[in-house]
Formats: structure tokens, sequence, C-alpha cells
């Protein structure tokens, strides 16, 4: 197993790509780059099976289309069935606010996860989070054999993603951190959706939505 990494589009976003010992790989936020991660992984020889979104906002899903169109074998792209009205809404995905075209993202969308779904893909176990705050229905990725988290703009190491966007909840997201994801293993590997890559155990010390009320 070898994690990749990219960062990618206007806004820094982190692209990650699990990739098993056969050379598949799973996609995690693609970003707005979709072009950029599909020659990458043909450098890596990387085929890839399955893209998984935390969440639909346009930094994290606008480079899929340009992704799947790389491949004639087009790779299943899936979100949690909660979020797909974020992608449907141009001004909650926020393509009506930080882009100049609005966009409905629901079409690229091949399957949907429901809240504590586990799903074997190419060989890992993944589980699905609700992890809502940042946006209604945006979700946590857990891999709980390789002790690694994917939890998209819910959670950054000593911070959280920006609850103000439309769909937004400061509870909801403080619920979602504190009930949902510090709760699991303190030796989990964090790889937000921004920035850098943290531990639980750093989290439940160091986070300040961690000792929130």
């Amino acid at each position: 197993m070898r994690l990749l990494h990219y960062i990618v589009g206007p806004i820094q976003t982190n692209c990650y790509i699990l990739v098993s010992d056969e050379n598949e790989g799973i996609v995690i936020d693609p970003g707005a780059s979709g072009e950029k991660i599909a020659e990458a992984l043909d450098r890596e020889s990387v085929k890839p099976v399955a893209v998984l979104l935390t969440h639909g906002h346009f930094d994290h899903v606008s480079g899929v289309e340009e992704f799947l169109a790389h491949y004639d074998k087009k790779p299943s792209v899936y979100i949690l069935d909660k979020e797909m009205e974020t992608l449907e809404d141009p001004e909650t995905n926020l393509t009506a606010v930080m882009t100049y075209e609005p966009k409905d993202f629901s079409p690229l969308i091949t399957d949907t996860f429901s809240d504590g779904d586990e799903k074997e893909i190419v060989g890992f176990q993944v589980r699905v989070i609700w992890t809502p705050g940042h946006t209604p229905g945006g979700c946590s990725y857990f891999f709980p054999e390789e002790k690694m988290l994917f939890p998209g703009d819910t959670l950054f190491c000593e911070s959280a993603g920006r609850t103000d966007f439309k769909g937004g909840s400061t509870s909801d997201e403080i619920h979602s951190i504190q009930d949902k994801l510090l709760t699991l293993p303190e030796d989990t590997n964090v790889y937000p959706g921004h920035d850098s890559q943290t531990t639980i155990a750093f989290e439940k010390i160091n986070n300040p939505y961690a000792r929130f009320d």
C-alpha cells in the first residue's frame, strides 16, 4: 500500500490516492484539477477504480468530469446520499459564489453511500461516517486497517472547516468532530482536505473544537 498526495486548484485542495499492491487506486477528492491528477496517475502506473468525494464544494469536485474523461473504463464516483442536494445547488456547492459558471455536479455521481456503510474497494475496507457541519451531507472516510481518516473539510490540523456558507452549521460540526471523529483510535492518521496531516491523538489535545460545549 502507498499513499499519493497532490495539492490542486485555486484553494490548494488536498487530493489523496490510496494505492493497492496491484497498483489500483482510490482517489479521494480530485479537487479542481482532474487532468493533472489523471496524468500523475499515468506516471505512477496507477489504475483508478473509485473516486470518493467527501463533500460537494466546487474545489473538491469540479475536476471530476475532466478526470473521468481521461479514461475509457471510468472509475465509479461515490458521495454520501445526504450530500446530493449540495451537488445540485450552485449556491450550496459554491459555483454561484466563487466561479463564473454555476453548475450542478450531481450527474457525475454513479453510486451513493449511506451513513455507516462499510465497503471493500481494491482490497481496502472503508467505513463511511456522516460528518455534517461544513456542508449538510459531508462525510469522512475511515480506513481502520490502515489507521487512516480522510475528513474532507470537517477536521483540520488544530482547526475545522468554516460553517458560514449555505448549509453550514457550527453546532453540527462540533458534534461531528467531538462525537464521531475524535472518538476514533488515537493512532489514526488524519489527512484533511486542506493544510497538513495530523493525528486523532494530537487533535484531541490541540484542536479548539475538541473543547467546545
